[in-house]
């Protein structure tokens, strides 16, 4: 067989609209044929595939799926251009395939379901990829929690939360939890200290601009300070479905070792 050059993959794809790849696999199946290859692409659907992964993909759906032993879990970002397509039954059944294939066979699963994103991408015509994905295996004395939160026949927010001396029932009021109070780090410790420092300047400064005494200003600081944390810190939120306590207060010596959250459009 000819050898397929870069030369003669740029000259298909310059003809056709066809990508990188498709282009070289069409050149490599029809045995170097410029003229055949050019016909293999159309009756893919993939000339002009190339445009298409220019446009923007702000839609899509979200997977989460945890083993019946909830030891292993992952979440799965499939990315579109529309709603219309992210909500069709055959992107959301390829995003909850990705991602329980995700979970069972680690991160290498994803990459084989390049073929059938391709055949989607022809049928729904479309510029779609994989998004975020993430997968979490539990430690020994852990399991594993999630929610999926669905607008319109498709997950939009997905969450997992691992929780060690916690019983399943927590670990998905938890993951619910997450889902809504959307927050950034598990623990005060974690919020890094230079963010930390301009925060407390700009409530400094606001205090002292509203009038209020000096003498009274740090105090006044440490509370909005706190406050300021109930966004963005999960131990400190008030819990969704009492917010008289904190998310610190339900866990009765389960420990939080760590959460992950992936929404539609989220970078």
């Amino acid at each position: 067989m000819p050898e397929v050059t870069a030369k003669d993959v740029q000259a298909l794809r310059k003809v056709t609209g066809a990508g990188i790849l498709d282009a070289r696999k069409a050149l490599v199946e029809c045995e170097g044929d410029f003229e055949k290859a050019s016909n293999w692409l159309r009756e893919k659907g993939l000339a002009g595939a190339a445009k298409r992964s220019d446009r923007e993909r702000t839609q899509g759906a979200v997977a989460v799926y945890v083993s019946s032993d909830h030891k292993l879990g992952a979440v799965c970002a499939l990315e579109c251009e529309t709603d219309f397509v992210a909500k069709s039954e055959d992107f959301v059944q390829l995003s909850n395939k990705i991602a329980e294939s995700l979970a069972k066979d680690g991160e290498d699963a994803v990459a084989s379901f390049s073929g059938e994103i391709d055949n989607l991408k022809v049928v729904l015509k479309e510029n779609i990829a994989i998004g975020k994905t993430l997968r979490f295996v539990a430690g020994d004395e852990a399991i594993l929690g999630s929610y999926l939160h669905i607008q319109n026949g498709h997950g939009v927010n997905a969450v997992l939360v691992e929780v060690t001396g916690g019983k399943e029932e927590l670990a998905h009021d938890l993951a619910v939890h997450i889902a809504f109070g959307k927050p950034t780090y598990l623990k005060r410790e974690e919020v890094p200290e230079e963010m930390v420092a301009k925060e407390r300047e700009t409530i400094e400064k606001i205090s002292k601009n509203e009038g209020k005494p000096e003498a009274a200003v740090p105090k006044i600081v440490e509370g909005r300070l706190n406050t300021w944390y109930k966004d963005l810190v999960l131990l400190d939120q008030p819990y969704v479905k009492d917010d008289k306590k904190q998310v610190s207060d339900i866990l009765q010596g389960a420990v939080i070792e760590r959460f992950a959250q992936v929404t539609v459009g989220a970078e």
